[in-house]
Order: C-alpha cells, then structure tokens, then sequence
C-alpha cells in the first residue's frame, strides 16, 4: 500500500526496493536499494525524504537548535549542507536562527557510533587525513563548512561522512559500467563495487594498518552502519562485497 505525499499529491508513492542507484526526487542526493515510488512518474524518495520531520526537528550536534522542514532551500543563494557540506538543492531541515541547513539524510546521522570496541563521535574539525579520500576537508565544500567526520576515540579512524557515499557511486559513473549497462542488478552492483575497490586497496596498502583483520573488520562494521543512512536504506548490504575486495 502507496501513500500520499506533499510534494507528489497526483499519486501514492508505494515502498520498492531495488539495487540500483537513483537520485531522490525530494532532497536531489543519491540513493540506493530501498525507496518510496511512483512508477507512473518515475519519482523517488529516501525513507527520510518520505517521512520527514513536520513539526520542527533538532541534531545533537547542535545545541538549542531548532529545524523546520522545507520542501526547498530558502532564499535565493545557493546553500550548502552544514553536515556533509555539499550543496543544498531539494528538500532540507534549515533553522532560521542560526542559518544551519541539512539534508534529511544527514539530519539523521548518529552523534556517537560504537562499532565493535571502537568508539566514534561526529565532528565538525578533522586533524589527520579522511582514510577514504586521504584528504583533511573535504573536496567541493566551501568556506565555513568543512563537512562532518567521525572520528575514532583512538585517533586511528578518520572518516568524512560523505565520503561513503561518492565511493559507493563512483563504480556507477565511470565508462566500466556505463558500457555494461545491461547486466541485472546484482551483477551491476558488484561490478561497481569492483571498479571501486583499487583505490582503497592502494590506500591500505600504503597506509601499512590495513592488514590487520580487525582493522578490515572495523572499516567493514563502521561502512555498515552508516552508509545506510546516508543513502536511505539502512538495510543496505554493500558492505559484504567491499570487505570481501579489500581482504582479498
């Protein structure tokens, strides 16, 4: 059973679930696997996108925060998330006191994470290079807003959030998979995963603590538990394909 939303009064939009990747019709940023759907016009939410927020919404991150829900950005510059640090182009949880903006994903993402014995905590300033994009800020953000991280107790994991998500994307942008359009949607996945994965393994490789089993089994469980939340599917299951790629 569909149900209605605001932005898409004419039809209901009904629970899918497919592998591949699309851009949600509500907040513009990519998502994968679960979705709310209108076959009939080809329109796409995320889970937070679908069920947002109505009545005024606050992050931990923020203290004394106050977010409302817009269906677009206010005012007439452009604007950009104060979580990932990308630009803002559909839906947004904005305050107007203080100027914040958020995607709905990112709204979501957790103040503190614990993945096996690791402890994370998001932050607003990263001291040592994201182990992804091997980068302190974070590509494409602009002045002011850095991106978040999460950012190990240890000090040994540095992660920008957003990072996960332009790697799981990457393998569906580039010619390999372009050219090979046609295999079912299982065999697509894993050849983006696949197209994906020699950076990484160069970076474990030359950052010398990749070898170790617990640490290929915290980037599995930490790639697990928010990647998801990020592209609107917290039931999403690259992770098994990505471990298996960096141990081998």
């Amino acid at each position: 059973m569909g149900e209605i939303h605001a932005s898409h009064p004419e039809h209901n939009l009904e629970p899918k679930r497919y592998k591949k990747p699309y851009t949600c019709d509500g907040c513009k940023e990519p998502g994968i696997g679960s979705r709310h759907r209108c076959e009939e016009c080809d329109y796409d939410l995320h889970k937070h996108c679908m069920f947002y927020k109505s009545t005024g919404a606050r992050h931990d991150f923020f203290t004394n925060s106050n977010f409302q829900f817009l269906f677009r950005p206010p005012g007439d510059r452009e604007r950009y998330c104060d979580g990932c640090g990308k630009p803002v182009r559909g839906f947004v949880y904005h305050c107007k006191e203080k100027g914040w903006d958020l995607h709905p994903c990112c709204m979501n993402l957790p103040n503190k994470l614990k993945v096996d014995d690791v402890k994370f905590r998001l932050h607003d300033k990263v001291l040592k290079k994201c182990f992804w994009c091997n980068r302190r800020r974070l590509e494409g953000s602009v002045s002011g807003i850095r991106g978040w991280s999460y950012v190990s107790k240890c000090d040994k994991y540095h992660f920008h959030v957003n990072c996960a998500t332009e790697m799981a994307h990457e393998g569906w942008r580039n010619e390999s998979y372009n050219n090979n359009n046609n295999n079912n949607d299982s065999d697509s996945l894993a050849l983006a995963l696949e197209n994906l994965e020699l950076p990484i393994q160069g970076r474990l490789r030359r950052g010398g603590g990749g070898s170790g089993s617990k640490f290929i089994r915290i980037v599995k469980m930490f790639f697990n538990a928010f990647v998801g939340i990020l592209l609107g599917d917290p039931t999403i299951t690259l992770t098994c394909l990505v471990a298996e790629l960096i141990a081998s």
